[in-house]
């Protein structure tokens, strides 16, 4: 399983960037939190972090609910949101982030719908959104959370300056750049 270690020196990278961001979730991600705190230097970055669990919770940033949770309209709305709640935040002139993930994965009930997560990283001038496909049962949910919670932190990076994405992804899974703006 992924851990912080690994992506320590990324996230330091993070830490000196001159970026600022508001981070929103919803069904995974978390963990991507959690790394960006384990490493010094997070108060430089992250302004604030939401985790809209509930379905009203995430209605409350968007306005109402979405159509579909895990969608890259949603996630691109949540990055939306994140971007102008961090300019109302920062208090200087930073570049700022509005970075948005929503994911539907491994769960004790039946679910319709694939494991998968949309991730949406907004900056002044673009947003860019990629979507991951997950293969059932080639994880369990910490295996589906660490993932997804790695692929945020490497759209951070890749939002910075600092690198492109890259998983390392099981067969059946994929990961595509659903859009860029």
């Amino acid at each position: 399983m992924t851990n912080a270690i690994d992506l320590t020196p990324l996230i330091q990278a993070i830490h000196a960037a001159p970026q600022r961001l508001v981070y929103v979730f919803a069904g995974a991600g978390s963990l991507a939190l959690h790394w960006l705190h384990a490493v010094a230097g997070s108060s430089r970055t992250l302004l604030e972090a939401r985790d809209c669990y509930a379905p009203r919770s995430l209605a409350v940033v968007l306005g109402a609910p979405p159509a579909r949770a895990v969608s890259v309209e949603t996630a691109s709305a949540m990055a939306d949101w994140a971007w102008k709640y961090a300019a109302s935040l920062a208090e200087g002139p930073w570049p700022l982030l509005g970075v948005g993930c929503t994911a539907a994965i491994v769960t004790d009930r039946a679910r319709r719908g694939a494991d998968r997560a949309v991730v949406a990283v907004r900056s002044a001038s673009a947003t860019r959104i990629y979507e991951l496909l997950l293969a059932r049962e080639r994880r369990d949910r910490a295996g589906e959370e660490a993932l997804i919670s790695r692929l945020v932190v490497l759209a951070i990076a890749e939002a910075c300056g600092l690198g492109a994405v890259h998983l390392d992804l099981e067969p059946g899974e994929a990961l595509h750049l659903a859009g860029m703006g």
